[in-house]
């Protein structure tokens, strides 16, 4: 993983695989929870990693059609907006703008995107 002005590159797109997610530490990010970057349909989202509802990661959740289903409650989110699909959640999860450039994964902490 590196940091430029322009975001933290923290993987290649070989290394995400699809239905697959990484969980970028905070540390890294140096935002106040870890990142869950998703790879759907040959697209990239980023969503804060800790499920609003439980503390479970959605890093390791299942990801189909656009969202991610929490691993500990079966909540599941829009990767797109970060909006709760369904019970027990009810608080969105805060989005973090991804790009591809260079062959690489860059993540925009803070960044939040427009679904």
């Amino acid at each position: 993983m590196s940091t430029t002005g322009t975001g933290i590159r923290v993987a290649s797109v070989d290394d995400i695989e699809e239905g697959e997610a990484l969980k970028v530490p905070a540390e890294t990010t140096g935002h106040g929870d870890a990142i869950a970057v998703f790879h759907d349909a040959g697209e990239y989202f980023a969503l804060d990693d800790t499920c609003s509802h439980g503390q479970a990661s959605l890093a390791d959740g299942w990801i189909e059609d656009g969202e991610v289903e929490c691993p500990l409650h079966s909540a599941r989110f829009c990767l797109k907006s970060g909006q709760p699909q369904c019970m027990p959640a009810t608080v969105a999860q805060r989005t973090h703008r991804v790009e591809v450039r260079d062959g690489g994964i860059w993540l925009h902490p803070g960044e939040e995107t427009t679904a």
